[in-house]
């Protein structure tokens, strides 16, 4: 069947992925940006060679001749559509991108939810520890970057064939097993978001009811009463009903949606921030940050934070769509180097902004939520826009990260039974009675599958569940930041690096590569362990 080549180049936040490529945490859905959005009158062309499932995504932008697609993943595993044999043969796609679409589509893919939780880390870091913090990640987030911008070409290869996708590179570089580590963090990490997207989503819904109650009642009133289960299941219910719209995952105008109100969110939280420091005329917090009551939950304090920190940063699973985006000469690499660099000090310094105006402003009391933790009661208006903004952007970004693991799924039990008739067939059921004519399609009819119903139904059901039972956004978020921060941040870009550019072992420049792998896992160990105490003890505490 004819097919049109798809490939996402980067994200406007987070991020609109290919099916089978997760993207990366504590950033926001958004669509590829394509060639075409660059005003360049010149664009190299490039023929794409045989890739794996997981390399294809939603065509956004890119315009090339048809392809044809064929062969299935024979076996259903965490990284099967990765390792599993799929031919595709496409024309010539236009690259048309430059330093400033890279730069954009960077720092829209970084900045998302994850924001929020900066001037609560800073808080229990301290004035000192907190934006040295920032900084180190900010540095770690270059490196990271730097060496994953040389995988983007394959060694060994005549043409140095292009890798469109961070599990492409993976596959190409490391091998099978690997890939399989890969693509299993991933779609973990993919199913961590939706719980972490259910628990912030009804956090800002009830924050706005609150918002209108102290405004109306005054701030003494009794505005805290419980509604977070009640806002989830709302949101769980939207979520499902989003899942079975055909092609949701294909709608560009998310994205761009996602992008817009990720920045407005973010810029509200850092100006209010800023006016409540003005306003009191005083900076607040201390050195040492919050006292704990033994120096141990001061340790597990400090780990929570680091890992919401992590949350917030790294950008590198979506960084070879953004490069294959580029238009080259010059070399893709060199300008995505630049393009790293002005992002990094970009997004750094809003979130030293962020972090450190908000803790400026609260001090120890700084929420774990800046717009939800109601430091502010005024502008309510304000407030209320600001979360609705946030509740906008999960709402689609849900969808945008979901639907990758629906694919998945999809390809997944459709080669494990091919001949059943619960997972192949579909019914035409009308939806619109009053439409007129016949056939089982077309306008006001629509195509139900029960195998989709019923995984998409489950899936729904279990973020719901877990986020019910686990409603803590700053531990949450610590966690998913912490599991994915040093495999897929650090270990594979080290070691794709290490192949990439031939470095033997026990050289100069492999003992500093692993020794900086081993202290970012060190770092983020000791994460990934306070975040998950946080759960715990909020959970049986």
């Amino acid at each position: 069947p004819a097919c049109t080549s798809s490939r996402s180049g980067s994200t406007a936040a987070s991020r609109a992925r290919a099916s089978a490529i997760p993207s990366s945490p504590g950033t926001s859905p958004s669509p590829a940006a394509s060639g075409s959005s660059a005003s360049t009158p010149t664009a190299t062309t490039a023929t794409r060679p045989t890739t794996s499932p997981s390399s294809s995504s939603p065509s956004t932008g890119h315009r090339a001749a048809p392809c044809t697609t064929s062969s299935s993943p024979s076996r259903c595993s965490a990284a099967a559509a990765a390792a599993a044999p799929y031919s595709t043969t496409c024309g010539s796609i236009a690259r048309a991108g430059n330093l400033w679409t890279c730069v954009a589509h960077i720092i829209t893919a970084v900045i998302g939810c994850g924001v929020l939780a900066l001037s609560w880390s800073v808080a229990q870091l301290g004035w000192v520890a907190g934006p040295i913090a920032m900084v180190c990640f900010a540095f770690v987030t270059y490196i990271s970057a730097f060496l994953l911008s040389h995988c983007y070409r394959s060694p060994g290869s005549e043409k140095m064939q292009r890798n469109y996708s961070y599990m492409d590179a993976v596959r190409v570089h490391l091998g099978r097993k690997h890939t399989w580590l890969c693509g299993l963090l991933q779609y973990l990490n993919l199913y961590g978001i939706g719980i972490a997207y259910t628990i912030t989503t009804a956090t800002c819904m009830r924050a706005i009811k609150r918002a209108n109650c102290y405004h109306s009642e005054g701030r003494d009133a009794p505005c805290d009463s419980n509604g977070e289960h009640f806002y989830m299941l709302l949101f769980g219910a939207a979520q499902l009903l989003l899942s079975f719209i055909p092609n949701f995952h294909k709608m560009a105008w998310l994205s761009v949606v996602a992008a817009i109100m990720s920045f407005a969110y973010s810029t509200i939280g850092l100006g209010l921030g800023l006016a409540k420091t003005i306003g009191d005329g005083t900076v607040k917090g201390n050195i040492a940050g919050v006292a704990m009551a033994t120096p141990m939950q001061k340790v597990w304090r400090v780990a929570q934070a680091i890992g919401d920190i992590a949350f917030a940063y790294p950008y590198t699973i979506v960084l070879l769509e953004i490069q294959d985006t580029l238009r080259s000469p010059p070399p893709e690499s060199e300008t995505m180097q630049k393009g790293n660099v002005i992002a990094v000090l970009a997004t750094t310094f809003f979130y030293l902004c962020v972090g450190c105006f908000g803790y400026s402003a609260f001090g120890n009391a700084a929420p774990g939520n800046l717009l939800t933790g109601f430091g502010f009661y005024e502008p309510y208006w304000l407030i209320d826009f600001a979360n609705a903004c946030i509740v906008l952007h999960l709402l689609g970004g849900y969808q945008m990260f979901s639907q990758q693991i629906f694919t998945f799924a999809d390809r997944c039990f459709a080669a494990s039974f091919p001949n059943s008739a619960f997972v192949n067939r579909s019914y035409s059921v009308k939806i619109l009675p009053w439409r007129r004519g016949g056939g089982g399609g077309g306008a006001g009819r629509y195509e139900v599958n029960l195998q989709r119903v019923c995984f998409r139904t489950v899936y729904v059901a279990s973020t719901t569940g877990l986020a019910l039972v686990f409603p803590y956004f700053n531990e949450v978020l610590g966690v998913l930041g912490a599991l994915v921060f040093w495999p897929l941040a650090i270990y594979l870009p080290v070691e794709m690096y290490c192949v990439q550019r031939r470095i033997s072992p026990w050289t100069p420049r492999w003992a500093a590569l692993q020794a900086f792998s081993v202290v970012c896992f060190v770092v983020g160990t000791f994460a990934f362990v306070g975040s998950v105490e946080g759960v715990i003890r909020k959970r049986l505490g």
